[in-house]
């Protein structure tokens, strides 16, 4: 893959693609156009008056607040806005349903490090980390909405700039999608054909991962988004209920048998904190997973991701085939007495699984993608 091909869509994500945890993704719905919350910040913007929201409230926030007053009101736009119009910070629910306080002045500890210059977004990302809470900054200056929360300074964007990232994202994960069925699909014939070298096994987890990435992208656009992005967001379902194998399925397939589940985590997690400078790099894929540098170096799946794709087949079940036979071609090779001699295969399910691979087999000579 070239450095064009594997180029990556940033957007706001700047130098570094982070993975957004399910926590943040919930925190930008709850600002996404369409919700009340959105609509006040978008008022705030207009007038030009800038805020400081506090989204939650617990001792820690009481004990850092000082002066304002008791609301305990129901949220609503025109409400934050006006409220907005004083000095001081707004502190709402974790939902944003009810405005709990406002025209407070927040002290959080002066010790907690920021990268901010404005009294505003200091005090906004030092509250964030102090509490655990989303913190909102509006400024009026720049027209700029930031959120703080768990270390990340997050800008949303104008609706219509997000929107044309999250096309251009769906689109690239469309076409990376049928690149790496094709390429999923060729592997399953070298398998068969056992001829897989070490570098269509990276090549192959290299496209997952690049489809994991755009994904995720594409993910958090369209939780910004909210009902502004629902007709993306049925492409992107559609796109991932393909039900393509996970980078874990197909290492463990390559890996020792004798791995453990944690050191198959480690080297997933090898492979999604490799930079864009390494993804592209064979070689560094290869280094990373503890897989090696000898890319034309003959390997052989267990043989787990194939019958994984056998109908009705129990993990269990495929585990003790794997265990019983050694190989994938091993497996090919078996007999319906040598698959009824593996616990848990009785008659049927072994003529299953001996058509299901002969199958396979078969079409690998005649369909050079099965």
């Amino acid at each position: 893959m070239g450095g064009q091909e594997a180029f990556l869509l940033r957007g706001k994500l700047e130098d570094v693609l982070i993975d957004y945890s399910e926590s943040l993704l919930k925190t930008i719905a709850r600002i996404a156009p369409g919700t009340e919350l959105r609509e006040g910040l978008e008022r705030i913007v207009r007038g030009r008056t800038g805020a400081l929201i506090v989204l939650g409230s617990n001792q820690t926030v009481a004990a850092m607040s000082s002066g304002g007053f008791s609301l305990n009101t129901e949220f609503t736009a025109t409400r934050l806005r006006e409220l907005a119009k004083m000095d001081g910070a707004i502190v709402c629910d974790r939902e944003a349903s009810t405005l709990i306080s406002a025209g407070v002045q927040l002290l959080p500890d002066p010790s907690i490090e920021t990268t901010e210059s404005g009294t505003r977004h200091r005090t906004a990302e030092r509250v964030a980390k102090q509490t655990g809470f989303p913190v909102i900054a509006v400024s009026a200056s720049m027209s700029l909405i930031s959120v703080y929360t768990e270390g990340i300074r997050y800008t949303l964007e104008d609706t219509q700039a997000l929107m044309s990232r999250a096309h251009q994202a769906i689109r690239t994960l469309s076409s990376y999608t049928e690149r790496l069925q094709g390429v999923l699909q060729q592997l399953s014939v070298l398998e068969i054909e056992d001829s897989v070298t070490l570098r269509d096994l990276v090549s192959t987890l290299q496209r997952t991962e690049m489809v994991r990435r755009i994904t995720r992208e594409a993910e958090i656009y369209l939780a910004e988004l909210g009902s502004a992005g629902r007709l993306l967001a049925l492409q992107l379902e559609e796109l991932t209920s393909n039900n393509l194998p996970e980078s874990w399925l197909i290492l463990r397939d390559y890996l020792p048998r004798q791995t453990s589940a944690q050191e198959l985590e480690e080297a997933v997690a090898a492979l999604g904190q490799l930079d864009d400078k390494d993804i592209v790099d064979l070689l560094a894929i290869g280094r990373a997973l503890g897989l090696g540098d000898l890319l034309d170096a003959p390997i052989q799946p267990h043989g787990y991701r194939l019958l994984t794709g056998i109908k009705s087949m129990p993990g269990a079940v495929a585990d003790r085939l794997v265990d019983h036979f050694d190989g994938l071609q091993a497996l090919m090779a078996a007999s319906l007495e040598d698959l009824k001699a593996v616990d848990g295969v009785g008659e049927q399910r072994a003529r299953g699984i001996r058509e299901s691979l002969s199958r396979m087999a078969e079409n690998s000579l005649y369909d050079p993608y099965l």
